[in-house]
């Protein structure tokens, strides 16, 4: 009955089983019910479910494919995101790079507390070595294998980095993808395992696949070649973050015996925006050839308006906004103001408050990012794991106990030195069998220590809401919170949405564990976070919004220097990203697209006069109008 609801090429794609496939979905195409119906095609040809594997890049994303196929088939089918992916197989796996399973994950946080411990005189250059590892890890480069040629003994800084990371039986997010790797190419009989575990793999946005997630695609099917990809390089938007548009574009090199599907029809957009997209994106050259097509009618053009300043700029799309929602009805979440950077949000966040227009700003701080989220986690993570160096170093002071730098590095050393785990050695020093240290400061310690054991007390004994629930008491944190009264109330209540989100996980996943839990969090984006539950107005760059979609978008800031950003001069392929750019912007717009620019604009600490986009210049008259100004 599904297929019925199908077009030509959706239907193709569903039905194409066996061998490499790669699906062009265009945007609006319907993509997401091709992969779903795909898999449920699968399950009726008699493939078992434990042979699919699902990859997408969020997990909201993944969450919604599960939970459509476990509704159509009544069964369930292994959809995760890559990181997921690599944590799995490494709970599994990772004992044979010399690991326990009972490893922690490390956030971008925990990384630089422990790069700091390393860099000592060299911290001013945290940030430069932090994104050097990364990109040497998303290019499964290891430490031997990388030179100094930027950074002054960069190989030894990544080699120390790394080691201290196992130490404290702890990888990092770039990590979740590199061990995987190793695993697979250092160890046959597991690359085989794996392979005939999953013998059918489909992959969403290939596009945004890095060196180590197509790395990691090419080894688990290199037996059996059953790889669907699904994706589109006109929306391949992320070369920032390691994203190599490359991988869609060889896919048929790489697999000469692919097949090819074009899904052209958009369902989300009416013809003058498909067409002036359209436009926009053949000025580049690097992609494959396809062109957007919708039956839903001509609809509204693009209507193009040029502002005097950016103050401007935000009272005429101020002034739309109420338009579109007083006369015609759109609700305020159904609109979205897109722009290149952050930094311009704050003229629409000055003029929706004088007007009282309630906004969401996308990618702010997420729920597990705060401090006393954070805190309570690392109290759990260091219950948990018993080897992780960075929650002790967070959560050793919490309330004040005395620990300064140079003890805590002395606790560190013999931790290494005896190769206990930080906690045993904590014990060892409370039992004096240790690194002498102070009475006073062994006092503080054993009431740490002790602490711990009350959580890991509960935690053997009890469900996982008492477990976090313990961690709060034992520590006597809300105590702690009320040295800043100010912030108390808003703190306590973000912890009690952390024990309703233990009780309700507890009871929905068939995996209850504090490991489990702990991972599930640790794996949440910023961007999985937002919502938009309320009638707000969203707020967000460009990148945030891929795979959205609104009634009304606003595209603002189309100026040189700023859309296409100063970053892209002299580099055709940056600039072709920015385009690439426009292009999803624009596409994200069901009824009503508005493009803006402003003839100054405050930029870089300074008034600078601007110039309209090359973007702008290259959307056709004939799907384009200007709005006059009229004030």
């Amino acid at each position: 009955m599904y297929k019925m609801k199908l077009n030509p090429e959706q239907l193709e794609a569903v039905m194409t089983v066996d061998g490499p496939l790669l699906v062009l979905a265009g945007a609006g195409s319907g993509k997401t019910r091709v992969v779903t119906q795909r898999i449920v095609h699968l399950l009726e040809t008699g493939v078992a479910p434990y042979q699919i594997l699902g990859l997408t890049f969020t997990n909201k994303a993944a969450g919604e494919m599960q939970e459509r196929i476990q509704k159509a088939t009544e069964q369930r089918v292994l959809v995760c995101t890559f990181h997921s992916l690599g944590a799995r197989m490494l709970r599994e796996s990772i004992e044979a790079l010399g690991y326990s399973r009972s490893f922690v994950i490390y956030d971008q946080e925990d990384s630089d507390k422990l790069l700091r411990t390393l860099l000592k005189e060299r911290k001013g250059e945290l940030k430069e070595i932090r994104n050097a590892i990364s990109k040497a890890k998303n290019g499964l480069q290891l430490s031997h294998e990388v030179s100094d040629q930027e950074i002054d003994d960069f190989s030894k800084i990544y080699g120390n980095y790394q080691a201290a990371l196992k130490e404290c039986n702890a990888v990092d997010f770039d990590d979740l993808l590199l061990l995987p790797v190793r695993i697979l190419r250092e160890h046959p009989a597991m690359l085989n395992y794996y392979q005939e575990r999953w013998t059918h793999l489909l992959i969403d946005e290939y596009q945004d696949t890095n060196e180590s997630q197509y790395t990691l695609v090419n080894l688990l099917v290199e037996k059996h070649h059953n790889l669907c990809v699904v994706g589109d390089p006109d929306q391949s938007i992320y070369s920032w973050r390691g994203a190599n548009i490359q991988n869609i574009l060889r896919f048929d090199r790489d697999y000469p015996e692919a097949k090819v599907i074009r899904l052209e029809q958009n369902y989300r957009s009416h013809t003058h925006i498909l067409e002036a997209a359209n436009e926009l994106i053949s000025f580049n050259s690097d992609r494959m050839e396809k062109s957007l097509w919708s039956d839903l009618g001509e609809g509204a053009k693009i209507r193009r308006f040029t502002a005097l300043d950016e103050r401007e700029e935000a009272r005429f799309i101020a002034k739309q906004i109420r338009k579109h929602h007083d006369d015609y009805g759109t609700p305020l979440n159904d609109m979205v103001v897109f722009y290149r950077t952050n930094a311009q949000s704050r003229p629409f966040e000055d003029q929706f408050l004088s007007q009282q227009l309630p906004y969401n700003i996308v990618g702010g701080i997420s729920f597990y990012q705060r401090r006393e989220i954070k805190d309570i986690l690392a109290f759990l993570r260091l219950a948990h794991s018993g080897s992780d160096f960075i929650a002790f170093e967070r959560t050793v002071n919490i309330p004040k106990r005395g620990f300064g730098d140079a003890t805590i590095e002395k606790i560190r050393f013999a931790s290494l030195e005896s190769r206990l785990p930080i906690l045993s050695c904590c014990q060892a020093i409370v039992d004096g069998t240790s690194v002498k240290l102070t009475l006073k400061i062994r006092e503080a310690l054993g009431q740490y220590v002790s602490i711990i054991a009350t959580i890991r007390r509960v935690m053997g004994e009890s469900s996982l809401k008492e477990t976090v629930i313990s961690a709060i008491e034992a520590t006597g944190y809300l105590s702690y919170l009320k040295e800043d009264r100010e912030s108390f109330e808003e703190r306590k209540e973000n912890l009690d949405e952390l024990i309703a989100k233990a009780a309700e996980w507890e009871i929905s996943t068939p995996d209850p564990t504090l490991g489990a839990f702990l991972e599930e969090l640790s794996l949440k984006s910023t961007l999985d976070e937002s919502t938009n539950d309320r009638d707000r107005i969203q707020l967000m760059t460009v990148h945030n919004g891929k795979g959205l979609e609104f009634a009304v978008v606003f595209v603002a800031g189309l100026e040189e220097d700023l859309f296409p950003h100063a970053n892209a001069r002299g580099s055709e392929e940056a600039l072709e990203e920015e385009r690439r750019l426009c292009y999803v912007g624009m596409t994200r717009a069901k009824l009503h697209l508005y493009m803006t620019d402003t003839r100054l604009r405050y930029l870089w600490g300074m008034q600078r006069d601007q110039r309209p986009s090359r973007f702008l210049r290259e959307l056709s008259p004939d799907h384009t109008e200007k709005v006059l100004r009229i004030w």
